[in-house]
């Protein structure tokens, strides 16, 4: 693998990962480009111990752009990236968060406001605007995970980051932005409030691992939609999603870039499988959001299990999950679809290799 780092014409950075030695990226951005946002604020929810990002310029960012427009597409006038490529990386012109930092001033009452300082970055999964994650190749695949591994490792030594999230959202009804291909990168300046209630559980638990407890439950039952020596695939007791598919390797790990090769190589041919599985039950493409959970920077790494979270909204060819009134105000789920049939329902679809 080539790793090149380019820069766009407003100075953010620009990084290739190509399959081949000779690959040239000497191409320059030609835009003129506005000045680089500042980075959002911060504040902080005393109510729920959490915080907020106020980010006002994402207002004004790309939406839904005509294929012709496509700034993810390479090589044109409006793009982003310069030359074609076979995966790239680029920090995104529309951050939640960022190192340029403006001024800030605090709200008063219980609240607090600190700089939103981090990075986001734009994964590019391939050139080919009318692909999907699910029709990459194994090649293709294993190179988008090295450059999640390369990406993890590089942003989580960034001053302030506290955690990296890599994840992608596909299908307008998730509200994506952009058609092209793509997911993003987050790189928090915080513990997000997830990942902390995760921990929590993990650390009151006795006995072992909770994560690790929870795939050996899960790896021979009735839930379990595809599996191989290194990873397992299944849907969980207590799904909240209609159609919710989390993946686990069979070793504990903290982070992708954590993974062995081998791990690697056998990632790709099983996640690509349930995502055709997806987009099969219904006839039409699936919407989804898929979300690798890593450990934070610099506590509970012991505790951690790298895992990703595969889910979709849809429950019917015509019927969407709204998450209304229980699930947004009160935080309590009620699924549809009973887990071991939306197994069931993914196991039966048919799938070409």
């Amino acid at each position: 693998m080539k790793r090149t780092i380019s820069h766009l014409a407003d100075g953010r950075e620009l990084i290739y990962f190509d399959r081949r030695d000779d690959a040239d990226r000497s191409a320059i951005d030609p835009r003129d480009l506005p000045p680089r946002p500042f980075a959002s604020e911060l504040r902080y929810d005393p109510l729920m111990d959490e915080w907020v990002a106020i980010a006002r310029h994402r207002q004004t960012r790309t939406h839904l752009p005509s294929a012709d427009e496509c700034p993810l597409c390479p090589a044109k006038p409006w793009s982003e990236i310069p030359s074609p490529y076979d995966v790239a990386v680029f920090e995104n012109r529309f951050p939640s968060f960022s190192f340029d930092l403006g001024e800030y001033e605090q709200v008063g009452g219980l609240s607090q406001v600190r700089p939103g300082v981090g990075r986001c970055e734009v994964v590019c999964f391939t050139s080919d605007h009318n692909a999907s994650f699910g029709s990459l190749s194994d090649e293709q695949v294993e190179l988008v995970m090295e450059a999640w591994a390369d990406r993890t490792a590089e942003l989580s030594s960034l001053p302030g980051v506290e955690q990296v999230f890599c994840f992608e959202n596909r299908g307008p009804e998730i509200g994506i932005t952009l058609p092209h291909p793509h997911g993003q990168i987050y790189a928090y300046p915080y513990v997000t409030p997830r990942t902390k209630q995760m921990l929590g559980a993990a650390a009151r638990h006795t006995g072992g691992n909770l994560f690790a407890d929870v795939l050996s439950a899960e790896r021979t039952g009735p839930r379990v939609v595809a599996a191989n020596e290194h990873w397992t695939a299944f849907v969980p007791a207590a799904a909240r999603y209609p159609f919710e598919v989390h993946v686990y390797p069979h070793r504990q790990v903290p982070d992708i870039p954590a993974l062995t090769s081998e791990e690697r190589s056998a990632f790709a041919p099983l996640y690509t499988s349930v995502l055709r599985r997806l987009d099969g039950l219904f006839g039409v493409a699936m919407p989804y959001i898929s979300a690798w959970h890593q450990a934070p920077v610099s506590f509970g790494r012991d505790l951690a299990y790298l895992h990703l979270q595969l889910f979709s909204i849809r429950r019917a060819p015509n019927k969407l999950k709204f998450l209304a009134g229980s699930e947004s105000a009160m935080g309590g789920f009620v699924n549809d679809i009973l887990p071991e049939e939306a197994a069931r329902m993914l196991r039966n679809v048919q799938i070409t290799s």
